[in-house]
């Protein structure tokens, strides 16, 4: 069940009421209508409070796709916050959404040719995909959104997108901004976006190949590391020793211990 916070009470006592009648009468295979309940938060006005006539505070929906397109609007409601809490409506938010639009319309004047991922964008798309994928299934599409517009950046700095690439980028929006998406995929494909199959990552191109460690003194950030992924604990250590911020800190001390967290921080305690 997906309903608004101020119904759903109401909403499931009476859609259960029915369902366990018609389950009763042997018309339905379940006993209980749902097997998960969401509700998507409020959206408030721009002062915080809930919506109202009397306090002015009311955003028109049809004003906001006159001025900057159902698309635009459509991906601003899902990315002001988490899905099932209140959040403020923005006008410079909304304007934030316009130009990733617009940023995404901008991909067709750097478009070129090819068939398969780029090696320099190659992880990028597969991470996108992992994370998007996962994100819509959790309902965490403010999140998934974000992952995009990320994506967007390391593409613009790639200085190109080819079309495998712009296919699968208009095919993860294709939820969030159906009409963009759905029109820049047909002028490079000749095909109908909502037609096709959702797109697939590799999960070990999703793995990044060095990671970034932090390097505190008594739990005390002083440095960062980029190590391998597949780094042991005694090589990590053995890296941070010999940071040079790492030697000035611990210059004339006694190393007490020296504590890792996998994949995280490298914590030494020196007196």
């Amino acid at each position: 069940y997906n309903g608004g916070m101020e119904h759903v009470t109401r909403h499931m006592i009476y859609s259960r009421f029915w369902h366990k009648f018609l389950y009763d009468m042997g018309l339905v295979p379940t006993s209980e209508p749902y097997a998960k309940r969401t509700a998507q938060g409020l959206i408030l006005g721009p002062d915080g409070e809930k919506m109202s006539k009397s306090r002015g505070n009311v955003i028109d929906p049809n004003d906001v796709v006159e001025e900057y397109g159902a698309d635009v609007l459509r991906l601003y409601v899902l990315f002001m916050g988490d899905y099932e809490k209140a959040a403020p409506w923005s006008e410079s938010s909304i304007k934030g959404c316009k130009r990733f639009v617009d940023r995404v319309w901008g991909l067709q004047d750097i478009l070129t040719e090819g068939s398969d991922y780029s090696d320099s964008l190659r992880s990028a798309f597969h991470k996108t995909i992992k994370k998007v994928s996962e994100d819509i299934e959790a309902m965490k599409f403010n999140t998934a959104i974000a992952a995009l517009m990320t994506l967007i950046n390391d593409i613009y700095s790639a200085g190109s997108i080819n079309k495998a690439e712009l296919s699968a980028f208009c095919t993860m929006l294709y939820p969030f901004a159906p009409h963009i998406s759905e029109e820049m995929y047909f002028t490079a494909n000749g095909k109908v976006l909502s037609e096709q199959s959702w797109v697939t990552f590799d999960e070990a191109l999703c793995k990044d190949d060095t990671i970034e460690i932090v390097v505190q003194i008594n739990g005390k950030l002083k440095s960062k590391l980029n190590v391998a992924a597949d780094a042991d604990k005694d090589s990590v250590i053995a890296l941070a020793m010999e940071d040079e911020k790492v030697k000035e800190a611990i210059a004339g001390k006694t190393i007490v211990k020296q504590i890792y967290v996998p994949n995280k921080l490298v914590n030494i305690v020196a007196k």
